[in-house]
C-alpha cells in the first residue's frame, strides 16, 4: 500500500498555479495585498490542478494516539495512563481539540494506533462523517492498535519494520476513508505521553540538526528532566544510526506509532490531492518522514502554526513551509491546525467570491 500510494503522488500542477496567479491579478485589490494568502491559494490550486481550487471543506481531524517505551527513561513527569484518559476525554467532547473542532465545524476521529491501556471497543454505529448527518458532530474511535506502545528507543528499536509499515498503512487508510466520506481537508492530531522525545529524534535525523536543537520541554519539564531528554535522544541516535534515506527504518528505530500513522495520513491525502493542515511538533516530525518517502507530498502540506517546541521550527525550515499563525502553542491534539483552518478557507474563498475589476466596474491603476 505504501508503494502504490507514493506512486500516485505528483508534483503541483503548473498551469493551475499560473491561472490562479493571473486571477489574483484581476481581483479588486492591489496586487500582492493578501501576502502569504495569495501564495497559499496558488499552491492549493496547483494541488487540486484546478483554478479556483475546491473550498477546503468539510474538515476532518484525525487524532492518532499511542504510547512510548521511552517513558521509562523519565523524559516526562506525566503518567502513561493519561494517554488513554485523554482519549476518553476526546470521545466525550471535553478536550480543547473538541472545543475548537465544534467552532470550526470539523469532525473528530480518534485512532488507537498504539495505546498501552486497553480501550473499550469502538462503537459500530454513529460513526462521524465529514459530510454531515445526524451524528456527524460526535467524535468516533477507530481501533487499529498495532502494539500496546513502542519499545524503549533508548534500549532497542522502537518498532519492527513490519510494525512501522502497519502504522503508516493505517494512516493511509484513514486518509482514504475520510476523503471518501467527503472531507475536503485533513487536519493532523496526536496524543501520546512522551511523544515529543521520538519526535525530537525524527527531527534530528531528517534535518541534521543537533539533538539539543531538536528537543524541547514538551509538557514543560524541569531542567534536569530536559537534560535527560536531550541525552536520551542523543544516545538513541548514536545507538541506531538511522538513515534518513530510509524513512521506514527511521520510524522503526526512533519513531512512534502515531508519528508513523500521521506520515501515512499525509501520504494518503497527497495521493488524492487533498490538503493536509499540519499541527505542531508531532505532525511536522511525521511530515519529515512523509517527505522522505515522497518529496512531492510537501505540496499537500500546509503548516498551521509554529509550535513553541524548537524542533518544529527546524522541521518547517527543512520542509520549506511557513506557518500561518504563531501563538506559542504546544498542546498538540490538532488544536493549532484547527485555529489556522479559517485562514486556509479564506485564502481559497477569495478566488471563488471576490469580483474582478471588469465584473465590478472598478478602474485599475
Amino acid at each position: 500500500m505504501i508503494e502504490s500510494t507514493i506512486a500516485a503522488i505528483r508534483p503541483l500542477d503548473e498551469p493551475a498555479m499560473v491561472a490562479a496567479g493571473e486571477l489574483h491579478g484581476r481581483l479588486t485589490k492591489p496586487a500582492g495585498s493578501l501576502g502569504a494568502l495569495e501564495e497559499l491559494s496558488v499552491r492549493l490550486a496547483g494541488l487540486a490542478a484546478a483554478c479556483p481550487p475546491p473550498l477546503p471543506e468539510p474538515a476532518a481531524v484525525a487524532i492518532f494516539a499511542g504510547d512510548h517505551g521511552v517513558h521509562a527513561q523519565g523524559v516526562t513527569p506525566w503518567p502513561q495512563e493519561v494517554t488513554a484518559q485523554m482519549i476518553n476525554n476526546f470521545l466525550a467532547g471535553g478536550a480543547v481539540v473538541n472545543a475548537f473542532a465544534r467552532q470550526a465545524g470539523a469532525s473528530v476521529t480518534v485512532v488507537d494506533i498504539g495505546v498501552a491501556t486497553p480501550l473499550p471497543p469502538a462503537p459500530q454505529a454513529g460513526a462521524a462523517t465529514p459530510g454531515g448527518g445526524a451524528n456527524s458532530a460526535a467524535p468516533r474511535l477507530v481501533s487499529a492498535n498495532v502494539r500496546r506502545g513502542t519499545r524503549d528507543l533508548a534500549v532497542t528499536a522502537a518498532l519492527t519494520r513490519d510494525e512501522a509499515r502497519a502504522a503508516v498503512e493505517t494512516g493511509i487508510r484513514i486518509a482514504r476513508e475520510l476523503i471518501d466520506a467527503g472531507a475536503g481537508i485533513l487536519l493532523t492530531g496526536d496524543m501520546g505521553i512522551g511523544n515529543t522525545t521520538p519526535a525530537a529524534a525524527l527531527v534530528a535525523v531528517f534535518t541534521g540538526v543537533d539533538p539539543a536543537e531538536a528537543t524541547g520541554r514538551g509538557t514543560g519539564v524541569d531542567d534536569p528532566t530536559y537534560a535527560r531528554k536531550i541525552g536520551v535522544v542523543r544516545a538513541a541516535l548514536a545507538r541506531h544510526a538511522p538513515d534518513p534515506a530510509d524513512p521506514l527504518g527511521v520510524l522503526a528505530a526512533v519513531g512512534g506509532l502515531e508519528h508513523a500513522a500521521l506520515a501515512g495520513l499525509i501520504l494518503g491525502a497527497a495521493a488524492r490531492r487533498v490538503p493536509v493542515l499540519l499541527d505542531g511538533l508531532i505532525a511536522v516530525s511525521a511530515a519529515l518522514a512523509a517527505a522522505a518517502f515522497a518529496p512531492d507530498a510537501v505540496g499537500a502540506m500546509v503548516a498551521g502554526h509554529r509550535s513553541a517546541e524548537p524542533g518544529a521550527t527546524a522541521a518547517l525550515h527543512h520542509l520549506g513551509l511557513d506557518p500561518l499563525i504563531d501563538l506559542g502553542l504546544r498542546l498538540g491534539e490538532g488544536t493549532g491546525a484547527l485555529l489556522a483552518l479559517p485562514v486556509v478557507a479564506g485564502a481559497v474563498r477569495v478566488l471563488h467570491e471576490v469580483a474582478t475589476f471588469d465584473s465590478a466596474g472598478v478602474a485599475e491603476k
